[in-house]
């Protein structure tokens, strides 16, 4: 009996061998575990990020590790005992996966129906690679050696989604400064992590009113995307399985229709026989700093803060911020904030510890993925959003005429409601 990695790898190497369906027969002939196994992989679309194999976990009518583990009360036994996983709660906090000792959860995968798109050649397909790619496929590979690797395996295109969080960052500056007026005033962020919005949605839910209405950069990258290209697909990948359950929320899912993790896509280049570092360069620069450093703990904040300087360098109320780093320091935070005990005007939450390149399906060591995020920011040829003509020229294209013209817009894509 295979183990479910194994399928995945089988079908991904088979795929690009041009024998996908000779091994997915292979595979349904082979036994009811694998074959179990192998819809999991061919029919992802209505499966939560977390996906559980079938096994027999009913041993106990205690609650399991994996149920403790959970935040969201997304993990339940049925009648019989059985562990399940509700695609409506879980948001992908990987947190039972790590609890799960028989190694009976898993993280879902949506390459196979991808595939399809991709060699069917109907739509054209972009990818869209979160900000924290940088250094994830060695030092050796360059944004401009990636974007050519997508190519070759399909791909229309590569969009960096720092570009939109240059976009979401002009939008949280500027709501800083409309809703900022007193000094116990306050906002709290980050679009870009589901888990932090999850957390305040579910839990927290009286400190809404505090978010601003942002999509994530994910979000407002995809509907870009299908804005200037009608009847393209969109496929983000990173170093999240949250993000595969933010993609299903009701009011943004026309925005991404495949999330892959950088776990993933490694294993599709390697199927394809792809040497990164070796192919040619097809570079172009569109983020600016405040975009790129999205990817580490306290980016969000430090590229709000730079940019509202920019804007509004007469403001009489500073940006003070305080972040949470990982899921139990944002419930932390947030009990705070109920409290009374926050004295911050900006508070950023990341669910994982050290923010997006800490994610759970990142390639490196957290430390090193921060500092090539630092890195790759500093070498940016802007400061702000507000300097890049990549930005202005974009938002122009989209039919916002100012920079903050797109804050009363009212079916403003970058916009949603909470």
């Amino acid at each position: 009996m295979q183990t479910y990695d194994d399928i995945f790898q089988q079908l991904v190497k088979a795929a690009y061998q041009g024998n996908l369906y000779e091994a997915i027969e292979r595979i349904r002939q082979s036994g009811k575990a694998d074959e179990e196994k192998l819809e999991l992989l061919l029919h992802p679309e209505n499966l939560p990020p977390v996906v559980h194999l079938k096994q027999d976990c009913s041993s106990s009518s205690v609650p399991s590790s994996c149920q403790v583990a959970c935040l969201f009360s997304a993990i339940q036994k049925d009648s019989k005992g059985q562990v399940t996983v509700s695609a409506e709660a879980c948001v992908g906090c990987e947190l039972c996966i790590k609890s799960c000792k028989s190694g009976h959860l898993v993280d879902r995968k949506d390459f196979i129906p991808l595939f399809d798109e991709l060699s069917s050649g109907k739509n054209p397909v972009y990818a869209m690679i979160a900000p924290a790619f940088i250094g994830q496929f060695s030092a050796d590979v360059t944004p401009g050696k990636l974007r050519t690797a997508f190519k070759k395996i399909g791909f229309h295109g590569m969009m960096e989604v720092a570009l939109f969080a240059d976009i979401l960052t002009l939008k949280e500056a500027f709501e800083f400064d409309r809703a900022i007026k007193k000094d116990h005033d306050f906002l709290l962020t980050s679009c870009c992590c589901p888990m932090w919005v999850a957390m305040i949605r579910r839990t927290y839910s009286t400190l809404v009113p505090h978010m601003p209405p942002s999509v994530s950069p994910m979000v407002a990258g995809g509907r870009v995307i299908k804005h200037l290209h009608p009847g393209a697909k969109t496929v983000f990948i990173g170093p999240c399985l949250a993000k595969k359950a933010e993609a299903k929320e009701a009011d943004i899912r026309d925005a991404v229709d495949y999330v892959l993790t950088f776990q993933e896509i490694t294993e599709i280049f390697d199927a394809a026989k792809i040497s990164l570092p070796t192919l040619e360069e097809d570079e172009r620069e569109h983020s600016s700093r405040a975009g790129r450093i999205y990817a580490r703990s306290g980016g969000v904040s430090t590229a709000v803060s730079d940019t509202l300087a920019r804007l509004r360098p007469n403001r009489t109320i500073p940006l003070r911020s305080e972040r949470a780093n990982g899921i139990v320091a944002c419930k932390k935070m947030l009990k705070e904030i109920l409290n009374g005990e926050i004295k911050a005007n900006f508070l950023e939450g990341m669910g994982c510890t050290g923010g997006c390149v800490g994610g759970p399906k990142s390639l490196v060591p957290v430390d090193l993925a921060t500092k090539d995020v630092n890195d790759y920011g500093n070498e940016a040829p802007y400061e702000t959003p507000a300097d890049n003509p990549s930005v202005l020229k974009l938002l122009d294209l989209l039919g916002y005429k100012t920079l903050d013209s797109f804050l009363d817009a009212p079916e403003s894509m970058f916009t949603r409601k909470f």
